[in-house]
């Protein structure tokens, strides 16, 4: 959601920033040097990129700069007002080259190796007990009107001095009309950041954003990069990186010793490292390491790919605690290359491609030269203070007043007076931003992608509009629940539909009461009338999962009727947790030829008075509290979930007496090389007399039919796709599954497909099967075991996957055995 929120938002390209020169450094053959060192008198100092590019902002009284690099000559270059390009050919030295010797082996790996042994003497998060600082950010989406051909003009069509008439692309006109006068973007925030007991959290005590009445909490959220140079896993626009001064760094980046330069006063490496993989969205860049205490001093961080990103940290000396700390952070997007288009929810966004034969480079257009910046001042530094840190449990909290504070508020800490063009960008934005409805589009992407269509003061629940399942035929129905629009503190919801099978209509209505906005606690009742597959596990603190298409249903045929009156309370009280605690008392009559054994009394339906807890514990995820509430901002694993299922004897008509205990554990691992995996943990046990409706199944997928061919079916998510409906029941069960996906595959230019090896397995008992009247099964005591290899997004979002059963329950004929699927992921662009 983070990224989707931002993608909306912001999508950038090239930049060239204003007040400041830019050039280019070459060698003698006229090919650039990347990261060549550009030095004013006053010791300023920056590098070229990967191009041999820079932009450098100058004072006014600066009248010239040194160019240097190791192997050539350094070179003093003029500075005049009226020149803003600067292209600089270095010499190559004439004398032998004498790199700073550190030992025999290359001396770049030598310091870096010094670096990462001396990390926590020089990691602030390692080194001192606590400190606190507070940091002032601004992030502007814009774009320099002088890149853009043409002029401003009330026409877009003139004649030159040979009066020859030009036509000029009136949009192009209109974009840089509006990029004279303001941004198209702009956010400042003001965070108090503290540390202590190996802890760090922000706390926002001002936002403003342009165009929008309320924040984009998601964009808060969003993390542009690290906060730490020194974290193993490096983070770049929401993607990590193994970090180039990681234990293990030497085993994926090389090293090269550039130039040694002054930096705060103290002399640094500058040192060069690349991926040896050469990836397209492989990190690069340059540290700058203290020759004394080998801590970084300054670090640039670099991908060049589709979208060229790049991330600086800069810091200050501490003499008092023999320490570098960072004193600034600069965020950059520029637009990258592609042979493709992305395409991002409909809106085609171009780049781009490399040229080839038989091929032109598209004519850049005047929206090409915009770009994104975001740049952190950290200020009010304090070390050492045990700093007393409310909610720690909590990554990121908002002020309630946070996008209320007055203009004096943000004078006061500003680094600088917004100029102009930020002034205006506050005033006219909201215009454009209404003109283009940027905030109603994205509160309406954030609904649908969640299954939901708001029409006025209801959001429509696209879940329930159409589906199909074996029993039902096709399910019509029509629901939704009321948004802030009609309440903030109150919400209605239900549904109705009709099965064109069984004829009969069934529905659903509820409301809730907010106890609590900043724990999400709810208080609610409701009354179903409606039916359920039998034997299913369903853990109610479960995220509503929204699929334009859910396959499984369609071949379950064994359903129970359900009349339920429930009540129970939603609530985040408890950090990095969310619970559910219901009463309800339920009617339950089986759909299928089936009676329950109780005592030598045959029950064909039954009620059932129960107490559930349901708890979700994510321990290692970071929360943000916002007014609006407590989100989870980064899912992390592993996450644990529990629930306890108790009846209540002589309540309410109860029937029977037992206890159910589910529990399910989640862990996913993300690799650089883009490949994930995924492991799934998750078990249950009945005690006392439960009837078949309410115990387990194993989640099996497919169908009773002769051929391969005839069971061909849409692939589940987690469910045996080899296994037979009703052919295993279980009161004891636990089920563990193992997906290893692969980067995808470019086989042609649209055909991407994406490996993934699956492999499932469960054991399970049943007691007292001598209950269940009816239906025949098998248990699960020697085991289920099956393997399968899935090629996900071949094309347009569908795959294939063939599954193979194997082990103890292996049926006689091999055909028999074998499962193929169909699988479809819907791709959003993002």
């Amino acid at each position: 959601m983070k990224l989707f929120c931002f993608v909306m938002l912001f999508f950038t390209l090239t930049i060239q920033a204003q007040f400041q020169i830019n050039g280019i450094v070459t060698d003698p053959n006229n090919k650039p040097l990347p990261f060549a060192t550009i030095t004013t008198a006053d010791n300023t100092n920056t590098i070229t990129d990967v191009d041999g590019k820079f932009e450098f902002k100058i004072s006014s009284n600066t009248t010239s700069f040194a160019v240097s690099y190791i192997g050539f000559q350094t070179k003093i270059v003029g500075v005049t007002s009226d020149k803003k390009f600067y292209s600089v050919a270095l010499s190559q030295k004439t004398d032998n080259l004498k790199e700073v010797v550190v030992s025999n082996e290359n001396p770049a790996l030598t310091i870096i190796k010094k670096v990462i042994a001396n990390k926590n003497k020089n990691n602030p998060q390692k080194k001192l007990k606590s400190f606190e600082y507070k940091t002032y950010n601004k992030l502007i989406v814009t774009a320099n009107p002088d890149s853009i051909d043409g002029r401003i003009d009330t026409s877009a069509t003139y004649k030159d001095f040979n009066k020859k008439q030009i036509n000029i692309d009136s949009s192009d006109y209109k974009f840089k009309e509006i990029i004279s006068k303001q941004h198209l973007f702009q956010t400042e925030k003001v965070s108090q950041y503290q540390f202590g007991n190996n802890k760090l959290k922000e706390t926002i005590l001002g936002t403003k954003m342009a165009g929008f009445k309320q924040p984009v909490y998601e964009i808060i959220a969003f993390n542009l990069q690290s906060i730490s140079i020194y974290d193993s896993k490096y983070e770049l626009f929401e993607t990590k990186h193994q970090s180039p001064i990681a234990d293990n760094a030497f085993s994926d980046y090389n090293y090269k010793l550039l130039d040694t330069v002054p930096i705060k006063g103290r002399n640094t490496f500058m040192i060069y490292f690349k991926n040896k993989k050469r990836k397209t969205n492989a990190l690069e860049g340059v540290l700058y390491i203290d020759q004394e205490n080998f801590a970084v001093a300054k670090a640039v961080m670099r991908i060049k790919a589709v979208l060229d990103i790049s991330g600086i940290h800069e810091f200050e000396y501490v003499p008092e605690e023999k320490i570098w700390f960072q004193s600034n952070t600069t965020f950059k997007i520029v637009k990258g290359k592609n042979d493709d288009d992305i395409k991002i929810l409909g809106g085609t966004i171009q780049f781009d491609g490399d040229v080839k034969d038989n091929y032109e480079q598209r004519k850049k257009v005047a929206s090409d030269f915009t770009y994104l910046i975001s740049e952190s001042n950290n200020f009010d530094i304090h070390y050492n203070t045990n700093p007393s840190i409310k909610n720690p449990s909590l990554y990121i909290e908002v002020k309630e007043d946070a996008n209320k504070k007055p203009e004096e508020f943000w004078n006061t800490y500003r680094k600088e007076s917004l100029d102009i063009k930020g002034q205006k960008t506050y005033q006219l934005i909201d215009s454009l931003s209404l003109s283009k409805r940027i905030e109603k589009r994205l509160g309406l992407g954030r609904k649908i992608i969640n299954g939901y269509l708001p029409i006025g003061p209801i959001d429509l629940d696209l879940k329930k509009v159409i589906s199909y399942n074996n029993y039902e035929g096709f399910r019509l129905g029509l629901g939704g629940v009321t948004n802030d629009r009609f309440s903030k503190l109150f919400r209605i919801e239900g549904y109705g539909a009709y099965g064109t099978k069984d004829g009969v209509f069934k529905y659903n209505i509820g409301s809730g009461v907010l106890l609590d906005k900043n724990t999400n606690t709810w208080l609610n009742g409701s009354y179903t009338d409606d039916v359920r597959e039998i034997a299913s596990t369903v853990f109610a603190v479960d995220k509503r999962v929204f699929k334009i298409y859910d396959p499984r249903p369609i071949n379950i045929s064994t359903f129970y009727k359900y009349i339920a009156w429930k009540a129970n309370v939603q609530t985040k009280i408890i950090p990095k947790t969310e619970a559910v605690f219901e009463l309800a008392r339920t009617y339950v009559e089986p759909k299928f030829d089936y009676l329950f054994n109780y005592n030598g009394q045959l029950y064909s339906s039954y009620i059932m008075t129960t107490a559930m807890a349901s708890i979700v514990w994510a321990p290692f995820s970071e929360f943000m509290q916002t007014p609006n509430g407590r989100t989870e901002t980064d899912k992390r694993f592993p996450r644990f979930t529990f629930q306890y299922t108790q009846s209540l004897p002589n309540v309410l008509e109860n029937d029977f007496t037992f206890s159910k205990i589910d529990f399910k554990t989640e862990y996913e691992k993300k690799y650089l090389n883009g490949q994930k995996t995924s492991l799934l943990l998750q078990g249950g046990y009945a005690m006392g007399d439960v009837p078949i409706t309410h115990l387990y199944n194993t989640m099996p997928n497919n169908l009773t039919k002769e051929t391969v061919i005839q069971r061909i079916t849409f692939a589940g998510r987690n469910s045996f796709e080899t296994m037979y409906f009703n052919e295993f029941f279980s009161s004891q069960y636990v089920f563990f599954q193992i997906k290893h996906g692969f980067d995808r595959i470019k086989i042609m230019k649209k055909v991407r497909p994406s490996l993934v090896l699956v492999t499932r397995m469960a054991w399970g008992n049943m007691e007292n099967p001598e209950q269940h009247v009816g239906p025949a099964y098998k248990t699960l005591d020697k085991g289920y075991f099956e393997s399968g290899i899935e090629l996900n997004r071949i094309f347009k979002g569908f795959g294939l996957g063939g599954f193979y059963r194997y082990g103890p329950n292996q049926l006689l004929k091999f055909e028999d055995n074998i499962a193929v699927k169909i699988s479809y992921v819907i791709d959003l662009g993002l």
